[in-house]
């Protein structure tokens, strides 16, 4: 799906920093507490040979689109062949008419959904899900205080909904993982000197107007990056091999030395990275992010 603060961009950037261990195979669990969007994930266990992959997001419409890719795939093929079909058929102003449709019916039936019981609603919901994020507002995912999908619809001609032989492969490649829903801290059972963990947080906004938080009604505030902090140093001392990715405060504020303080006893790098998600497309450029690792 897309995302905010996708990284696909960086993957390169991460590959040359794995550690040695991870490349003679010494690492056989890889554990991501923030999978989001999954591009690390899904890049790493294509790549690498894990016996076992856990990933977590706070994020429950998450959850549930990891969990039908990996165990209702072909209906969701289905389902989304479907809502492409119907959308694409329409002229502009029935496209929009049919987004917003489908937006309301998503929010009202978010209560309905029981995240302990797989049942044949969450395919449905997950194709709503993509459904929604291929064809809102510059791919956004937001959610307003109440828990609802507020992105409004966005104007595309030719938008690719459903791309299946790609769903068909993150179904494989899901399927050594174990998919959970719950905070970053609830990975520490899993940790252990033979797992590699990525850490893709919310990123610290560079300014007041740029916040990426607003991924569920419950924001990522510096209180939580410091939380995130202690937790990373927790890990460390299990010997597990740690990598994390963040925004640069010194992009705005060469004095900033929040991220380098809280992560003063590890290896900081910057690296360069392009910024796409922004209203305004005078604003979409390159800007440093930094690479956090015990190793």
């Amino acid at each position: 799906m897309k995302w905010a603060g996708g990284k696909n961009q960086l993957l390169g950037e991460f590959e040359k920093r794995i550690p040695a261990e991870l490349k003679e195979g010494g690492l056989s669990t890889f554990i991501e507490p923030f999978v989001g969007g999954g591009a690390v994930f899904f890049d790493f266990n294509s790549v690498f040979e894990f016996s076992k992959c856990h990933i977590f997001d706070i994020n429950e419409e998450l959850f549930l689109a990891y969990r039908v890719v990996r165990d209702d795939v072909d209906s969701l093929i289905d389902h989304l062949g479907e809502l492409s079909s119907r959308y694409l058929s329409r002229n502009d102003t029935l496209r929009k008419e049919f987004f917003y449709q489908i937006r309301d019916e998503f929010n009202k039936t978010k209560a309905e959904i029981d995240l302990n019981r797989f049942e044949s609603s969450w395919t449905n919901r997950v194709a709503h899900l993509i459904f929604l994020n291929r064809t809102c507002f510059n791919g956004l995912f937001r959610e307003n205080s109440r828990g609802e999908f507020n992105v409004p619809s966005g104007r595309y001609k030719n938008p690719k909904i459903l791309n299946a032989d790609l769903l068909i492969v993150d179904s494989e490649v899901l399927q050594n993982t174990k998919i959970h829903c719950g905070d970053f801290a609830s990975s520490a059972p899993h940790i252990s000197g033979t797992s590699f963990v990525y850490f893709d947080p919310p990123y610290r906004p560079l300014n007041q107007t740029s916040s990426f938080t607003g991924y569920t009604q419950d924001g990522f505030n510096d209180d939580e990056q410091r939380r995130l902090a202690r937790f990373f140093k927790e890990c460390d001392r299990t010997g597990a091999r740690l990598m994390l990715s963040n925004s640069d405060p010194k992009n705005i504020d060469p004095d900033d030395d929040f991220l380098d303080t809280i992560y003063a006893e590890y290896r900081i790098e910057r690296v360069p990275a392009k910024r796409m998600i922004n209203c305004d497309r005078k604003k979409r450029g390159e800007i440093n992010e930094i690479i956090v690792t015990n190793y």
